[in-house]
């Protein structure tokens, strides 16, 4: 279980309840994610409304539980930049139900909910970004058309939060760094092992000529020479191992013919 030093037991086991519960049944186009070892910062997904200048678009945000939550609310960022009267440029979030209208028994899900139909309709009395209220009160084209170009610059679809409320992460990284070495022994036996026996060595045609050097003691076919048994640059080596070959032949030569007087003597 996850533990925190804001945040007293009893809070936590609440929250890891709540959690869960929004893992298992999220709300319609919301999808929440924690770091396991801290429940104070909640991040969310929200997908953009249909038919509002925010279709099609991803939008992360965060929310940060103070030490005296569920008593004081929390506070709301957009990590995701968006063009909206009630969203700031730092991302933080001016809504009423982080604000006068908080109240300790409203959970995480009620309060991911209004930020969500926040927007689907803006507030521009309340106002954090000052252009995008004015323009959203005098000409709605305009401040959906500059809504949409943010929507399709910054919020696009985002890696996966992480959800569950059970820690894996021990797990999990334990098997990144398996994966990790695996892929560097494979990387070193790429360079030490592979690729250097796909490259033939320049000692290589020497060394099948030695080896192949037995066959050199049978005679060649007629009409053909050593050169036109043996093609391309291994040619003179068989023809320096056939000349070798020859005079290891000699001195048994001899010995015969030596056998042979002597036998004759004696008759």
């Amino acid at each position: 279980m996850a533990t925190n030093e804001n945040l007293p037991p009893n809070v936590i086991k609440q929250l890891a309840k709540e959690l869960k519960n929004l893992d298992e049944t999220p709300p319609e186009g919301i999808k929440v994610g924690v770091n396991d070892d801290d429940f104070s910062t909640i991040y969310a997904d929200i997908e953009g409304p249909a038919g509002t200048p925010y279709e099609n678009g991803v939008f992360r945000m965060k929310l940060i539980l103070t030490h005296d939550f569920p008593h004081s609310p929390p506070k709301g960022y957009f990590l995701t930049r968006i063009f909206h009267p009630n969203i700031a440029s730092n991302g933080e979030i001016c809504v009423n139900a982080l604000k006068k209208d908080w109240n300790p028994s409203l959970g995480l899900r009620h309060v991911l909910m209004v930020v969500r139909c926040l927007l689907i309709e803006p507030f521009p009395e309340s106002a954090l970004n000052e252009q995008a209220g004015k323009m959203l009160l005098d000409n709605y084209d305009e401040y959906a058309r500059h809504a949409r170009l943010y929507t399709s610059i910054h919020a696009k679809p985002k890696p996966k939060l992480k959800t569950g409320v059970i820690s894996e992460s021990t797990t999990a990284l334990n098997v990144g760094q398996t994966n990790t070495s695996l892929c560097n022994v494979d990387q070193k036996t790429a360079i030490s092992g592979v690729t250097p026996l796909q490259q033939p060595s320049p000692l290589a045609p020497t060394v099948n000529i030695v080896k192949g050097g037995n066959s050199l003691d049978q005679p060649l076919a007629p009409g053909s020479t050593a050169d036109t048994a043996v093609s391309g640059s291994a040619a003179p080596p068989l023809v320096t191992l056939k000349k070798e070959a020859g005079l290891h032949k000699l001195p048994a030569d001899k010995k015969k013919i030596d056998a042979r007087k002597k036998s004759l003597k004696r008759l």
